[in-house]
C-alpha cells in the first residue's frame, strides 16, 4: 500500500506534435490509472516547449480525445510554454552553484570531439557530450555561447545513479559516461526537456511519474536534475510499448495513425490489454475505467 504520508500525484504530458496514437492511450490509462486505483490525483501537462513542433490547435484535439476517453484531470492543464520563467529560475541557481555553463559547441563540433577521442556513435544512441566548454577546460574560449549545459562532473554524475522501476527492476547509469554534460537550454533558446520536466513535477507535487519505457533512460538525467536542485525524486513506473509493424517503436514520428476513438470502449480495453490487464465484460467509458483499475490493483505494482 502506499505510504500514507506520501500522497499519490500522478500526471500524463503528452507533447502536441499531433493526435494521440495508440501507444499515447497505453501511457495516459497507465498514470491515471496507478493515480486513482491508489486515491489519487491526476493532471495533464502539455509538454509544449518545442514551440516549432508544437500546436496548441493538436493539444486541444489531444484534450478531446482524453475527454472522450473518460480521463480529464483534476485541475486545468497546465503548458510548459507558458512556464519559461520557472525554468529560468532553476537554471539561475544551477549557474549560481556552479552547476551549469555555457557551450559554444555545434553538432559538427561535438562530432569531430568524438572522433578525435575515439568514440564510436551507435545509431539511435546518445552521443555523449565530450566536455569541450567546461570552464576548467577554457570554456567558450572567445567564441559566442549557443546553450546551456549541467557540469555533471560537478552535480555528481561521474557516480552511479541507482534507482528502483515500479516494473523494469533495479536500472542504473552514469550519466557522465552515457550522456556526458546534457542540455538545459538549447542554442534556439528553447527550454530543454530534462530541465522542464523535473522543475514542473516538482512544482506540481507530482509522486509517481508512469510514463512509456522509451523514456526510461531519462530517469537518471532527472534525478541528478533534482539533487542538484534540491527537489524530491518521484517514483517510477514505465510501461510496456507499442509496436508498429516493423518492430519500431510507435510514435508520430513514424508514421503513428491517430487514435480511433469511434468506439472509446474498445480503445481502453486495447489499451488496458498491452499493460497486461485482464477487465470483466463492461458497458461504457465509466465501468470500463472502473474495470481497469480493479485490475490494475490486482497486478499489485510495487509502492
Amino acid at each position: 500500500m502506499n505510504r500514507p504520508d506520501r500522497p499519490v500525484h500522478g500526471r500524463f504530458a503528452p507533447s502536441p506534435t499531433g493526435p494521440l496514437h495508440a501507444g499515447s492511450l497505453v501511457a495516459a490509462l497507465a498514470s491515471w490509472l496507478d493515480a486513482r486505483s491508489r486515491g489519487g490525483s491526476w493532471r495533464v501537462r502539455i509538454e509544449d516547449v518545442d514551440r516549432p513542433r508544437c500546436s496548441e490547435a493538436a493539444a486541444e484535439d489531444i484534450l478531446r480525445q482524453l475527454d472522450r476517453c473518460g480521463l480529464v484531470g483534476d485541475e486545468p492543464p497546465w503548458w510548459q510554454s507558458r512556464r519559461g520563467a520557472a525554468y529560468a529560475g532553476a537554471l539561475e541557481q544551477l549557474v549560481a552553484a556552479g552547476l551549469a555553463y555555457p557551450c559554444a559547441c555545434t553538432r559538427k563540433d561535438i562530432e569531430a570531439a568524438a572522433a578525435q577521442a575515439g568514440w564510436v556513435h551507435e545509431r539511435h544512441g546518445e552521443r555523449p557530450y565530450p566536455g569541450t566548454c567546461r570552464p576548467e577546460r577554457g570554456g567558450l574560449a572567445g567564441r559566442p555561447a549557443r546553450a546551456w549545459r549541467l557540469h555533471t562532473g560537478r552535480a555528481g554524475g561521474g557516480v552511479e545513479i541507482a534507482w528502483d522501476d515500479r516494473r523494469l527492476g533495479p536500472q542504473r547509469q552514469v550519466v557522465e559516461e552515457a550522456v556526458g554534460d546534457f542540455v538545459l537550454r538549447r542554442a534556439d533558446g528553447l527550454w530543454a526537456y530534462q530541465l522542464a520536466v523535473v522543475v514542473d513535477d516538482a512544482e506540481q507535487g507530482i509522486s509517481d511519474v508512469v510514463r512509456g519505457a522509451d523514456l526510461t533512460d531519462n530517469t537518471a538525467r532527472q534525478i541528478l536534475l533534482q539533487r542538484a536542485l534540491g527537489l524530491p525524486t518521484p517514483r517510477y513506473l514505465h510501461t510496456p510499448l507499442v509496436l508498429a509493424a516493423d518492430g519500431a517503436k510507435l510514435s508520430k514520428q513514424n508514421g503513428a495513425a491517430p487514435l480511433d476513438l469511434a468506439d472509446p470502449v474498445q480503445a481502453l480495453r486495447r489499451a488496458a490489454s498491452v499493460l497486461g490487464l485482464v477487465l470483466r465484460d463492461t458497458d461504457g467509458v465509466a465501468d470500463t475505467l472502473a474495470a481497469a483499475c480493479e485490475a490494475w490493483r490486482a497486478q499489485r505494482w510495487p509502492d
